[in-house]
């Protein structure tokens, strides 16, 4: 697999250079229609708005005050990471996203894609946030509810699309250098010249610092260390005509993460390369064509709480994907838009550890687990314009596979002490989703969808094991899919072009649910719960009223857990990490061009840290701050404030021993943009 891992990124370039180096196939003729490339994927159809959507725009997302994406997504209402901390201070494997409420352990459940290749890490289902710079995107688009479309098992709670930005949006140079109060550094740089008809994308971004302090003082110990940590990114896109309605996008990723977490030695890492190539047709019969290959890599080290010595060594979690989609939308009428596809995932991973003893310092055994994964997907879907109705309806049918998963462990003198091989497993799926949308006015529009929708347990849920001292979680290799059942009526207002209002009321349930269910004191395992319901609202405002900006969003939602027999004590009991409520509220104002002064304030409430509901995280507000002031030419001030009041985030309880998130962070820098 090494071997893979680190030609990927060279074919890649090797791909973009070709691209660059050859004529576009069109008329060159003075007269010749310009052509105009775009980079996107095909347009959204008409009945999208039928699904709870919100789409975040360029000037949303460059301008957090952390420059992190899950800052920029926290705005975003029923967006959850599985833990309030952000991407420099918490393990990579906790990096589990989710909307609405359907959290309850660290995988994710929506579906992320960038340039509409998955970035999820097929292991362990986390998202490699601190690869994905807000500085390269253009938009957000996130779908609440169950997938359709290309890849859709991995959206029982919804998609968030991110699409790259091009020129128009860069331009020739986009860079900014920061310094935080603790010496922290953040740089980053952008560049999309137009090349003929097509244009190149080029970034490359890299942070670092030596963190805050996560333990709490009167927890500290002389081996507790600052959650320091260094990371960086380079992306690398060229888009090309073929022919004035076919253009073909190629894309490059690479990205390296590495963190130290609540004690020295406690170091993590996270590493990966992806390349993608696209066809997008854009005539009569327009078409989507993606081919992508990707490798992660993890690696962690665990230290003890007592002795302040290593006692595992997660040496190395190599995964590999590869996959693809081709869908059609052949010419039926004005009235309809109907997309015709097939897409193709296959994943495999496999995880390398040692225990270690505190007293001899050597490991006491050597540990392997994985398997792999595949999922075949055909879907349909039609989107059916009637006078001010817009109908739309779709299915997904998918095979599915789990292979070749294994455990196996030597003690210390190399004789086999574990040797397992779990048997293989293969379905059909079938789900759909259907919805209305009425535009009663230009003033009122109203929708209601329906939908369903499945996930596979990850090989990280299903073979490995895991410890955070002192509790162990135990794999479970019987592990059923999830599938969701939901949905939803909402109302969309617009009193005028610069002001809207949203609201959507929604009842899902996750029948299957994987949970970390507690068997005994300091004992869990990964479990199908009966499920987990999910009924609430997601309210939205914005408003542009000249200089003047308003970004709000709120959650409130009732989940609670459904199980029976030797977990009844779980039921009602809301899921572990889980807020009934989350706003976040963000004034702007620009006086002039070039100008951007924002406040953004957010609240999270109480959460549970287990199944028992017996440790609290307690609620929690925080305000943050972003100011960018030109200073003559191609030169802007950038000031940035994050949880400026010193709020005391909670983001790990357990029987009292915590950890804390953020404290005030100050940042200043310069932004320099050609």
């Amino acid at each position: 697999m090494s071997r893979s891992v680190s030609a990927l990124p060279v074919s890649t370039f090797a791909l973009l250079s070709c691209l660059l180096a050859s004529p576009a196939v069109a008329d060159e003729s003075a007269d010749a229609e310009a052509i105009v490339v775009t980079g996107h994927g095909l347009a959204e159809g008409p009945a999208e708005p039928a699904y709870d959507v919100t789409v975040l725009d360029r000037e949303q997302i460059t301008s957090s005050a952390s420059g992190r994406i899950e800052d920029v997504l926290t705005s975003v209402a029923g967006f959850q990471q599985f833990r309030r901390s952000d991407s420099r201070s918490s393990n990579p494997t906790a990096q589990g996203v989710t909307l609405r409420a359907l959290g309850g352990n660290a995988s994710s459940r929506a579906l992320v894609l960038l340039d509409g290749v998955p970035v999820g890490n097929p292991f362990f289902g986390h998202i490699p946030l601190s690869a994905l710079n807000p500085q390269r995107l253009s938009s957000i688009r996130v779908t609440r509810g169950g997938g359709m479309g290309a890849f859709g098992t991995g959206a029982v709670s919804g998609t968030i699309d991110l699409t790259s930005a091009g020129p128009d949006e860069i331009g020739s140079l986009q860079a900014s250098a920061l310094v935080g109060q603790r010496g922290e550094t953040q740089v980053s740089a952008t560049t999309a010249p137009r090349l003929g008809d097509g244009f190149v994308m080029a970034s490359v971004q890299w942070d670092r610092g030596k963190g805050f302090w996560t333990t709490p003082r009167d927890e500290r110990v002389p081996a507790s260390a600052r959650a320091a940590y260094d990371s960086w990114s380079t992306a690398l896109r060229a888009v090309a005509p073929l022919t004035d309605t076919v253009e073909v996008q190629a894309s490059g990723l690479a990205y390296d993460d590495n963190r130290t977490l609540r004690f020295e030695g406690a170091d993590s890492s996270s590493s990966g390369q992806q390349a993608s190539l696209r066809l997008v047709g854009r005539g009569d019969w327009q078409f989507d064509i993606l081919g992508y290959a990707q490798a992660q890599n993890f690696s962690n080290v665990v230290i003890s709480s007592s002795r302040f010595k290593k006692v595992l060594d997660q040496a190395k979690t190599p995964t590999l994907a590869v996959g693809g989609k081709a869908e059609v939308r052949p010419p039926v009428g004005d009235a309809h838009v109907l997309r015709l596809g097939a897409d193709l995932r296959v994943t495999e991973g496999h995880l390398v550890e040692l225990p270690y003893s505190t007293v001899s310092g050597q490991p006491t055994a050597f540990r392997r687990a994985g398997g792999d994964q595949s999922d075949f997907g055909l879907y349909a879907e039609d989107d059916w314009t009637m006078g001010s109705f817009v109908l739309t309806a779709g299915v997904r049918a998918d095979r599915w596979t789990i292979r070749n998963g294994f455990y196996r462990e030597l003690d210390a003198t190399g004789a086999v002490a574990e040797n397992t091989t779990f048997a293989d497993r293969s379905d059909w799926s079938v789900n759909a989703r259907s919805g209305v949308v009425w535009n009663a006015s230009n003033l009122l529009s109203l929708r209601a969808a329906a939908y369903t929708g499945i996930r596979l347990p990850t090989l990280n849920e299903l073979y490995r094991p895991f410890v955070v001292f002192p509790v162990v979680t135990q794999a479970n290799a019987a592990l059923k899919p999830e599938r969701l059942r939901g949905y939803e009526a909402g109302i969309e207002v617009h009193p005028s072009d610069a002001v809207s209002l949203s609201l959507t009321a929604f009842d899902n349930k996750l029948k299957d649910a994987v949970a970390n269910v507690t068997l005994d004191t300091n004992l869990r395992q990964r479990q199908n719960v009966d499920a987990i319901r999910a009924r609430g609202l997601e309210a939205s405002a914005n408003a542009s009223l000249g200089e003047v900006s308003f970004n709000g969003s709120l959650a409130w939602t009732d989940s609670k857990m459904d199980a029976s027999g030797t977990q009844a004590a779980l039921d009602g009991k809301r899921p572990p990490q889980v807020p009934k409520l989350a706003a976040s509220a963000t004034l702007a104002w620009a006086p002039r061009p070039g100008w951007r002064l924002a406040a953004t304030v957010r609240h999270v409430g109480k959460q549970y840290e287990d199944d028992q509901e017996t440790d609290v995280l307690p609620a929690v507000t925080t305000l943050d701050a972003y100011a960018l002031v030109p200073l003559g030419g191609t030169f802007s001030l950038i000031l940035r404030g994050e949880n400026l009041t010193d709020e005391t985030i909670v983001t790990r309880n357990q029987a009292g021993s915590m950890d804390y998130g953020l404290p005030r962070t100050l940042w200043a820098g310069i932004q320099v943009g050609l």
